[in-house]
């Protein structure tokens, strides 16, 4: 057996829980060093800049998240086709998948370019952004547009690699990017002195740096999911098969990003200080929620597998350890968060009343985490299984919708105020969180194999 061959994991035998940390432990490492992109940025800005800069930066993460997520949602179809093929052994449709999954890359790449730098003003001005920061966020935004095909290609590599199980290798790759990210912000904001601009420039080549390892990789590995790119071209079916799961996917998550845009403006009405808490606390909360999102990831890789191999009570046994690996992995970080809030937002900005900010946000919300830990695991696990329109609804019922409604009545008719404007997480967790169970109890997994 090859190097490249051992890198994969076949997870339709052996220990579910050895198998699950096995592989969520490389996509956690590597989602934390996904989010220092924007976290070193704000971390920079916010110390070496300006309040302003930090702001900026910060008010821009809705937008950045949206196109994240679009593109996320998509590769996921296509990282779930090929767990499907791979579990039940078929190479050939495994790459099949793979060609047709760059291809579209490259297509996507070229329309959110174009779409991200017409729509740039429109979204700025749906967050109500503060003329204060709006030029330096207008100019970080046309860089990362600008560069964004680097994100597109690193995420679907890794997802094609994810799901013949090959965890460490996007991690590898992303933790050169995100170091790189680091030096090349400290050089162009202490040394070039380029403020905002500096650091979108350095987040760009570090995510074109993470894609070329990642698309090298692909070209020389000698398993299935191999890169040939004469044989670069589109399969009908298998599009087909990517888009009805990634579709679904992508439009969640892209709506839910979108949302968080209009919270972004009901937070910005309260000025630079709650702005920069928030922005703060939102770093965080983004490591908060690693955890329960790396196990979901691996939850969706092994349910993908085991159903294309037609191991469904194993899927369903799967599916429950994830949740219970997703409490302790959410409840064990979240106390020192809260004991030690102020130090924690401090890291990002120093000035009191940004820590007063962050800390009541981290304070109030935290406690709140564990109530993602079951829809999330549910969501993957179905989507893993071929259905995604069904938590598709669902988080966007409870996200969108319902987190709307509450924003709108709680800020016109109950109170306008900070705490209870955020309170607006957790209140449509508790709903998905109900509303993904009972769905989950009736459908089940199984029924939806894609191969």
């Amino acid at each position: 057996m090859s190097k490249n061959e051992k890198k994969s994991i076949t997870m339709t035998e052996g220990s579910i829980p050895r198998l699950l940390i096995t592989f969520a432990i490389p996509l956690l490492l590597g989602n934390i060093f996904q989010q220092f992109y924007n976290m070193v940025d704000t971390w920079v800005v916010g110390n070496y800049v300006s309040n302003e800069a930090f702001s900026a930066v910060g008010t821009v993460g809705p937008v950045i998240n949206m196109l994240i997520g679009l593109f996320l949602g998509l590769s996921s179809g296509a990282g779930v086709v090929i767990s499907q093929f791979f579990g039940a052994g078929r190479e050939e449709r495994v790459r099949d998948t793979v060609h047709t999954a760059i291809i579209m890359t490259f297509v996507l790449a070229v329309i959110m370019t174009i779409a991200g730098l017409f729509l740039k003003p429109l979204l700025l001005s749906l967050m109500k952004t503060p003329p204060e920061v709006y030029t330096q966020a207008d100019a970080y935004l046309s860089i990362y547009f600008a560069g964004v095909s680097g994100l597109l290609f690193y995420n679907i590599g890794a997802s094609i690699l994810q799901g013949t199980g090959d965890s460490r290798r996007p991690f590898y790759f992303l933790a050169t990017a995100a170091v790189l990210n680091i030096i090349l912000d400290l050089v162009f904001v202490l040394v070039f002195h380029m403020g905002v601009e500096g650091v979108a420039w350095a987040t760009v080549i570090a995510q074109a740096v993470s894609a070329i390892l990642t698309v090298y990789t692909l070209m020389h590995v000698d398993t299935c999911v191999r890169l040939n790119l004469k044989e670069i071209r589109f399969h009908g079916d298998i599009l087909s098969r990517i888009v009805r799961v990634g579709i679904p996917a992508a439009l969640q998550m892209a709506i839910i990003s979108f949302s968080n845009i209009f919270v972004q403006s009901y937070i910005n009405q309260f000025g630079a200080d709650i702005m920069s808490g928030w922005t703060a606390y939102s770093k965080i909360d983004a490591l908060m929620l690693l955890p329960m999102q790396s196990i979901g990831l691996a939850t969706t890789t092994f349910v993908g597998q085991n159903v294309g191999v037609g191991k469904t009570d194993r899927a369903i046994k799967g599916v429950r350890i994830s949740i219970l690996m997703s409490f302790i992995a959410t409840v064990i970080p979240m106390i020192p968060v809260m004991v030690f809030a102020p130090q924690l937002v401090s890291f990002f900005n120093s000035r009191a009343e940004v820590i007063s900010a962050g800390a009541m946000f981290l304070h109030w919300i935290s406690p709140f985490y564990v109530l993602s830990c079951p829809s999330n695991v549910h969501a993957c696990a179905l989507r893993g299984s071929g259905n995604s329109r069904g938590p598709m609804f669902i988080q966007i019922a409870s996200f969108v919708l319902f987190r709307q409604i509450y924003l709108f009545i709680m800020s016109n008719f109950i109170a306008n105020e900070p705490i209870p404007i955020a309170m607006g997480y957790p209140a449509g967790w508790m709903v998905c969180m109900v509303a993904m169970y009972l769905y989950y109890r009736k459908v089940g997994i199984g029924k939806g194999a894609i191969v």
